[in-house]
């Protein structure tokens, strides 16, 4: 939801939870360059703190009817966003369990929402991953946009106090990204108006 400067909110959600994970360092980063970019009021999601168990509700999302705390929580997160960026690795040629198993929790509170993607891992820079979660996020109503940041081989990027360290093509494809996302951000904010 807008700050008090009119800016719409942005989560920047780290979906992995593995220990030792790159997408913490990966995400810190993002984090800080939203924040300097300035289009978005910037909100840092981290789902190894969420904690989310897998998925243990008894009643369908659509329904909205939560029985549980974490799910509750992960509702309020999750509605306040005007838009999202994914910081996420590919496992297996996929989007990890952990994503999906946290998109799954919710229904109407993802619709009509912009989505960036900063993905990471060997040659293929996490794009397949990628490619996967926008399958599953369309279905939801959200709008995946081309614009993204791919982290090929991420390890050479991280130095040795753990710490992301881009190149400077990989710097300059996260402003592109934030640039458009807030473009569809702004577009999509009629629709996610409260009908009247």
């Amino acid at each position: 939801m807008p700050d008090q400067s009119g800016r719409p909110e942005l989560h920047v959600v780290v979906t992995s939870t593995r220990p030792g994970r790159v997408g913490l360092p990966v995400g810190e980063w993002f984090d800080g360059v939203a924040r300097e970019h300035g289009a978005f009021a910037v909100r840092f999601v981290d789902l190894a703190e969420l904690g989310l168990p897998l998925l243990d509700e008894p009643n369908h999302p659509r329904l909205a009817q939560y029985t549980r705390a974490h799910t509750r929580e992960w509702s309020e997160i999750v509605t306040a966003a005007d838009a999202f960026v994914f910081v996420t690795p590919e496992y297996n040629y996929g989007l990890g369990a952990a994503f999906k198993n946290a998109v799954d929790y919710l229904f109407h509170e993802w619709a009509y929402k912009p989505a960036g993607f900063v993905s990471y891992g060997g040659v293929s820079g996490g794009l397949r991953g990628v490619q996967m979660a926008k399958q599953v996020l369309t279905t939801l109503k959200v709008m995946p946009i081309p614009e993204a940041v791919s982290v090929p081989f991420v390890a050479q990027f991280v130095d040795d106090d753990g710490r992301f360290r881009p190149d400077d093509a990989i710097a300059a494809s996260a402003t592109a990204m934030l640039d458009e996302l807030r473009r569809w951000a702004d577009a999509l904010a009629v629709l996610r108006a409260p009908a009247t």
